[in-house]
């Protein structure tokens, strides 16, 4: 069984259904989005495999334990978990003057803490099996910072830091490694002019899919003991 963070929607609902074509029951666990959650429960169960939907809120990362306990309790065992579910935007913006110490808090607490909280409370499910994978939805901003996106680009190069660093704490029964997004989806408010502009960046000249990203989570799930520590760009050749 597979646990995916953010799990209803745009690319964490592609993992979602990868992970159920490569044979996982599927614990999915979302904030809000609880009719778009039942709708990727329902494509997985037609795919032949089961869903549990799990509501959260990562904001307050003492829900972490209580989310792993309940995809165990669904499943009776867990075999990976994916930290897929991040903050990207900020009310009042993100640049130096504009964000402020609870903001930065925030966006740290999602992105970061939370992640590495569920880690922790994997932890022993994976121990008591002798085995089990972590994968993070990093970002390629966390070695090309934006600068209009402060504290998000800092949280994500915190987390490839994190997964270097859990690769070698948990080696090497647990392998942990982590998928970094270029241009995946785009936020329903880009103009055209702006998704043009940030395409024409791309050496594949396109923007890339929630489906293209997930088969890459999906072969980490798969992918042989010796794969561990990675970060793996799925960008079009941007970060080049």
């Amino acid at each position: 069984m597979v646990l995916v963070t953010g799990g209803a929607r745009r690319v964490g609902r592609a993992i979602c259904l990868a992970a159920a074509r490569r044979g996982f029951d599927v614990a999915l666990h979302y904030h809000c989005s609880q009719a778009d959650a039942a709708a990727t429960a329902a494509e997985i169960e037609r795919i032949g495999r089961r869903c549990e939907c799990i509501p959260g809120d990562l904001e307050d990362v003492a829900n972490a334990p209580a989310i792993v306990d309940a995809a165990i309790r669904a499943f009776g065992r867990l075999d990976a978990l994916v930290n897929n579910a991040s903050l990207f935007r900020l009310p009042g913006g993100d640049t130096l003057d504009q964000v402020d110490v609870g903001a930065w808090s925030r966006m740290l607490r999602v992105n970061l803490i939370a992640p590495a909280a569920l880690c922790r409370a994997a932890l022993g499910p994976f121990k008591s099996r002798g085995r089990g994978r972590i994968i993070n939805l990093c970002d390629i901003s966390a070695d090309h910072p934006w600068p209009a996106h402060l504290s998000y680009c800092a949280s994500k190069a915190a987390l490839v830091n994190l997964t270097k660093a859990l690769a070698r704490a948990l080696a090497p029964q647990i392998q942990v490694n982590a998928v970094a997004p270029g241009i995946a989806e785009f936020p329903d408010d880009y103009s055209a002019a702006t998704r043009q502009r940030l395409v024409s960046r791309v050496p594949a000249g396109r923007a890339g899919t929630p489906e293209e990203i997930a088969e890459v989570v999906g072969f980490l799930l798969d992918a042989p003991d010796y794969l561990t520590g990675q970060i793996i760009a799925v960008d079009g050749g941007r970060s080049l």
